[in-house]
């Protein structure tokens, strides 16, 4: 009797290990935003990504312009562009078009708004969103990039403990400057510098700059985004007002990445660490 029982006990497991589950669907991702495309480059699989911004490709934006390259790209933004990629989850953010989202959710399309991106903390915390939508496996791959993140921004800190800051400003050719709230504040506060438009020109946000009252202004060096110091100072030297500030006039200039200037994701560190090389590169060699 107990024989036929534990016979029947091992049939029952075999044909219960035989039974195969349905396995999880796929997951197909489309991401409508360039911070967007940071974020799902940095964890997911290859075969989870299914497009990726229009912007993902341009280094003017993007910090992984290279690496997007062997994506495919979103040619234009409606949501019939973005369904035709088969997507289970889309990226936005609070900034993309409202009915944007809204075509692709009555689509019975999953979408995840990012809604925060004013500091780092935020961007670690958009990052362990994307990963719990991804899988364990992109888990893994965020919580090691945080614990990267808050090394590196650490180790600069102490590097910088006790430096003087650096003055200075980030001019814009479309008639407004970074104040306080802005990435450029973020990057200043963690480079070992003074946005004298957020301390002497307690601007909000990108603001028109003060014009007059910029003259005055004690700027060390001028932040300017491009890929060489000359051709990115250039567009300011005949521009009023920075083309009568002493630092412009001097070429006393700290260049940046293009993309490093907006970026609302994690390579934020990227940026610290190439600012502080600029204004303080006697700490760096």
């Amino acid at each position: 009797m107990r024989t036929a029982r534990l016979f029947a006990l091992l049939l029952l497991t075999a044909m219960l290990a035989a039974i195969r589950l349905p396995a999880a669907p796929a997951v197909r991702v489309v991401s409508q935003t360039v911070g967007a495309d940071e974020l799902l480059l940095a964890i997911a699989a290859p075969d989870q990504i299914a497009a990726l911004s229009h912007l993902a490709q341009d280094p003017m934006f993007s910090a992984v312009a290279e690496e997007a390259k062997r994506y495919p790209r979103l040619d234009r933004g409606d949501a019939e562009t973005v369904l035709r990629y088969q997507p289970t989850l889309v990226l936005a953010a609070n900034y993309s078009r409202i009915e944007l989202v809204e075509q692709v959710r009555r689509a019975g399309v999953r979408v995840l708004v990012f809604e925060n991106h004013n500091s780092l903390e935020d961007a670690y915390a958009n990052l362990l969103l994307l990963a719990r939508e991804l899988g364990p496996e992109a888990m893994g791959r965020a919580e090691r990039i945080i614990a990267d993140g808050r090394r590196r921004v650490t180790a600069l800190e102490e590097k910088l403990r006790g430096v003087p800051p650096v003055r200075v400003i980030s001019p814009s050719v479309y008639g407004v400057i970074p104040g306080a709230e802005t990435t450029f504040q973020d990057i200043c506060d963690h480079a070992g510098a003074v946005n004298l438009a957020a301390t002497l020109g307690h601007l909000r946000g990108h603001a028109a700059p003060p014009s007059e009252q910029m003259l005055t202004w004690p700027v060390d060096k001028v932040v300017v985004a491009g890929t060489a110091r000359e051709t990115a100072l250039a567009p300011f030297l005949s521009l009023p007002p920075y083309k009568s500030m002493a630092a412009v006039r001097a070429h006393r200039v700290a260049l940046i990445e293009p993309h490093m200037i907006s970026t609302v994701t994690h390579h934020r560190v990227d940026a610290y660490e190439r600012l502080a090389r600029e204004l303080h590169p006697e700490l760096f060699r």
